[in-house]
């Protein structure tokens, strides 16, 4: 990721002067809000840092005598800087999802001097955690996507995908593609193949349902598996590409037409490889 920020040095970083006193406490924050050795009973100026949807949340101690807060990006250059306010215990960055992962040093300034300063591990990590159709899955909100209609086909044609961001950052899926033996795989789908939205942001420990616009599981196409009375079985990969790091993750399943001519009647059945 390119930003508009020069590479500056750590002096600079650290807004320290030539010749002054550099009172540094370096700490790794835990996840309970302790800062390593810095303040490993979580007494120090730093409390905790944590990301809270797509923002880095900064907490400070009551009694923290800092004015300025900065964020170092994992390549050493400035990610931003906050001011703080007197008596104000909370500073934020907001991360978004166009960021570089890795870990972001924390460093809080009073003047020209570092008071402390941690780490913290910024990386997402998406996992596909399930997948199903409306037939298997009538629980799910398929009306509120989709519209209700005199039909199912449009759900009976969809699929969801549970997806869950294991990690320590925000992320967003930009495209979700089914692939193998579906009724109808495609490999550029329009708009990135996920239902009325071009972009879907996980927040770190998220779980949320992708809804597909592909109509993977809709009619049978000439390069697809369709159902047929006595059975047809293959396996299908489900793929979602994310973008902080644009990275592509993929699960197969098998998977099972049986009982009709017709994918409008077809008992599907889907489990894990």
């Amino acid at each position: 990721m390119t930003r508009n920020n020069p590479i500056i040095s750590r002096r600079n970083v650290l807004r320290t002067a030539t010749g002054a006193v550099l009172v540094s406490v370096a700490g790794c924050l835990t996840d309970d809000g302790d800062s390593g050795t810095g303040s490993p009973d979580g007494q120090g100026p730093l409390q905790r840092a944590a990301v809270e949807g797509t923002t880095l949340v900064v907490e400070l101690s009551p009694d923290a005598d800092v004015d300025q807060v900065n964020l170092i990006q994992p390549n050493g250059e400035l990610f931003g800087t906050r001011d703080v306010a007197a008596g104000a215990q909370q500073v934020s960055f907001e991360i978004g999802t166009a960021y570089d992962p890795g870990e972001y040093r924390v460093v809080a300034l009073k003047g020209e001097e570092t008071v402390t300063e941690s780490t913290t591990d910024i990386v997402p990590e998406i996992q596909i955690q399930d997948v199903g159709l409306y037939r298997n899955n009538p629980d799910k909100p398929w009306d509120e996507v989709y519209g209700d209609t005199e039909t199912d086909r449009k759900k009976n044609g969809e699929a969801f995908v549970t997806v869950e961001n294991v990690g320590s950052g925000p992320d967003a899926v930009v495209e979700l593609l089914f692939s193998g033996d579906v009724p109808n795989p495609i490999e550029d789908p329009r708009g990135g193949g996920i239902y009325g939205a071009e972009q879907v942001v996980i927040a770190p420990g998220e779980t949320i349902d992708l809804f597909s616009s592909s109509f993977p599981f809709g009619t049978e196409t000439e390069n697809g598996m369709g159902c047929s009375p006595d059975g047809n079985s293959g396996q299908f990969t489900v793929t979602v590409e994310t973008r902080v790091e644009g990275n592509r993750i993929s699960k197969s399943y098998e998977v099972q037409y049986s009982g009709s001519d017709d994918m409008t009647d077809c008992e599907v059945t889907i489990t894990e490889t």
